[in-house]
């Protein structure tokens, strides 16, 4: 099949997966799309809502309906790296066996990762990046695809663990999930206390994907795309002479050169999804929020101004 025929079969593929989730999940298309976006890119996703919006629903309804293989970690304060990674244990006749913790999985739900105490988040940081796990001086790769959605909540601060601006740079998207409009939860409160049962086919399997994500890699990219691409991305830091005063006021660390890397990647995506066969400027600015919302660190005067991380980003688009 060459890539043209790829691109259209995705593009009919992505419509359907999205009727099938949505058999399940009201709404929340934005979030929806994000979410596969980095499926077919290869990158992890971050979360953030309050309790309540159906994240492990929506993460569980999209692992079905791509076929893949879901874990569910509940991050706790007493949570050990050994609880997620696996730990080797004497079997009856006396030899080490290893048994696989919950990270070994396709689509991993980290639940509430600042709940857990730095050494845990580095734990599954780590395999995020490398795709595998070191126990007792030994690798164990990890299947692919992986991809990990970890969920924050930004009400409860007190007794967590905020992850490091570091760590939140591996993770490709932030995504921010709202409450549902009215009509919608209408509909989730008629559908969620009838008897009614609903099943969703799998659309994909983990070849098809690992396949997808290879075809989005040979997108080809113009260059004025990348260098706009990159000069949002510089346009961000304050420390540079090129700055806009705007920046300078309120921004105290702008984004590194891993977002333009995912803003690229990401554009292609979208690009590829929407039928076309190379991204434009008008692709990246549609991922743009959701890229650079947890790259940026505002300084006090924007908190103080109530000016937030999605508005600073609008801005310099």
């Amino acid at each position: 099949m060459s890539d043209v025929q790829a691109i259209n079969q995705l593009v009919e593929k992505h419509q359907a997966l999205k009727k099938e989730i949505a058999k399940v999940i009201v709404g929340q298309d934005k979030v929806i799309d994000q979410i596969l976006l980095s499926i077919y890119t290869g990158g992890h996703s971050l979360l953030i809502g309050v309790p309540g919006l159906a994240k492990t629903l929506m993460v569980n309804t999209i692992a079905q309906t791509l076929g893949l293989d879901f874990k569910r970690i509940q991050f706790t304060p007493d949570l050990m790296p050994s609880d997620i990674l696996g730990s080797e244990v004497l079997d009856q006749n006396r030899n080490f066996k290893f048994i696989k913790g919950p990270i070994f999985g396709n689509i991993i739900l980290a639940d509430e990762i600042n709940r857990t105490p730095p050494k845990t988040q580095a734990a599954l940081l780590e395999a995020m990046q490398e795709r595998a796990v070191t126990i007792a001086g030994q690798q164990h790769k990890l299947e692919l695809p992986y991809f990990v959605l970890a969920t924050q909540n930004p009400i409860e601060q007190e007794g967590t663990y905020p992850l490091p601006e570091a760590q939140l740079d591996r993770f490709m998207f932030a995504i921010e999930l709202k409450y549902p409009s009215i009509a919608e939860e209408i509909e989730v409160v008629k559908s969620t206390t009838s008897d009614r049962s609903v099943t969703v086919q799998a659309l994909f399997n983990a070849k098809e994907i690992l396949e997808v994500q290879q075809l989005v890699r040979r997108i080809p990219v113009p260059d004025n795309v990348v260098e706009y691409a990159v000069k949002l991305v510089n346009s961000t830091r304050p420390n540079l002479d090129s700055a806009s005063d705007y920046v300078k006021q309120y921004i105290d660390w702008g984004a590194g050169p891993r977002a333009s890397q995912n803003l690229v990647l990401a554009a292609k995506a979208h690009a590829a999804i929407q039928g076309k066969f190379s991204p434009d400027a008008e692709d990246v600015q549609a991922v743009a929020t959701g890229i650079l919302r947890h790259r940026i660190i505002k300084n006090y005067k924007a908190e103080a101004e109530g000016i937030s991380e999605e508005a600073i980003i609008a801005k310099l688009l």
